[in-house]
């Protein structure tokens, strides 16, 4: 057979060139719409991260946090006719599935952070609506101790701590959120009730509060996340997300008020990592600020729709249709940290729950 003549190679070539051509350019169109931020705050943005088994199901994911094997646990708010359904799932850095426990706050889960105390880490958890506790557990779901509303703060109707009702209100305890101090106590957000920061000791004992009700300069409305803010270059102190009133504001660690950081959409709770502070806004972005609380980024910012949207049905619609979603860009986000190696978790308030993970790029 006689040898093929270089044209006719070269049609050939350029033929099977042209089929494969768009495949490779749609391939990397869509890595590149997987990766949101810019300049050095780049990430591959992975909605719907972790998967659960398929006895399980999110029913509107609430909080993360990272233990120090970097596993990933997630709280969601869970549906009270469903009691024997776990509020709290633990994943391994890839998404997979480890296990799951915290029936108890199930229809109320709401907070949770790890600390490591003497060497071994411990979980805190807070529930609201008929939930209104708090807890400390090992990070198999053992409950060390499991306290309910302070009386002795005085913010409290009778019967808060011995008989809670799904019942809101200023005397009502809503807790949402903890920060850790330095002394091994805790301060206690309760974000959705009196409005107060309760300060406890390193047993879990009330201590004493500050805040309540108001517009800003040390009163909120809604102070949904707190944070101790130890970054060098600073003074360490207490950061209240207060979210209704869209807002951080700063304090000593004694809980005098030192100052206010504005331009946030319904800011919803906080981390920081050695340089950066991580702030999940619950109108449609995630934020990074430096150490004067300066933005140096916004990431997945979709809060110009959601808030159209907002307006237009008199309520939350793009929420509960996945549909609505669009990919890099986040609905509601509700809580945000970072994990061991700067990648960051984000939970939103969203119909069926969806965790993203920002990996750094």
């Amino acid at each position: 057979m006689a040898a093929k003549s270089p044209r006719r190679r070269f049609l050939k070539t350029a033929a099977i060139a042209t089929i494969c051509a768009p495949a490779i350019l749609t391939a990397k169109r869509s890595a590149a719409q997987d990766v949101i931020g810019d300049g050095d705050y780049k990430f591959k943005c992975e909605h719907m991260f972790p998967q659960l088994p398929d006895r399980y199901s999110w029913q509107i994911t609430h909080n993360v946090t990272v233990d120090p094997d970097n596993n990933l646990y997630v709280i969601h708010e869970g549906d009270a006719k469903k009691a024997d359904h776990p509020s709290i799932f633990v994943f391994d850095s890839e998404g997979q599935f480890i296990r799951a426990f915290g029936e108890q706050f199930q229809g109320g889960g709401h907070g949770l952070e790890i600390r490591v105390e003497n060497g071994t880490p411990f979980l805190y958890v807070s529930g609201y609506q008929q939930v209104k506790s708090i807890a400390k557990l090992t990070l198999s779901g053992e409950t060390v101790w499991q306290s309910f509303a302070p009386m002795k703060s005085g913010a409290y109707a009778p019967g808060e701590a011995s008989d809670p009702k799904r019942i809101w209100g200023r005397d009502r305890f809503m807790p949402t959120n903890f920060a850790f101090l330095p002394d091994n106590g805790f301060l206690l957000a309760d974000g959705y009730g009196s409005f107060k920061i309760h300060r406890y000791d390193a047993e879990g004992s009330w201590v004493s509060c500050f805040g309540g009700e108001g517009k800003g300069k040390g009163t909120f409305n809604t102070p949904h996340g707190i944070w101790i803010d130890a970054r060098t270059g600073g003074d360490a102190e207490i950061v209240v997300a207060d979210r209704a009133n869209n807002t951080l504001q700063c304090f000593t660690m004694e809980g005098e008020y030192k100052k206010t950081v504005t331009g946030f959409g319904l800011p919803a709770n906080i981390d920081t990592n050695e340089k950066l502070m991580l702030v999940p806004e619950l109108v449609a972005r995630v934020s990074l600020l430096d150490r004067n609380h300066n933005t140096v980024a916004t990431i997945g910012d979709d809060s110009e729709r959601i808030l159209a949207s907002q307006k237009a049905n008199k309520g939350h619609v793009i929420r509960t249709d996945e549909s609505k979603w669009e990919q890099g860009k986040f609905v509601h986000p509700h809580d945000a940290c970072f994990d061991k190696e700067d990648n960051i978790y984000v939970a939103e308030w969203v119909a069926t729950g969806r965790v993203t993970k920002l990996t750094r790029v």
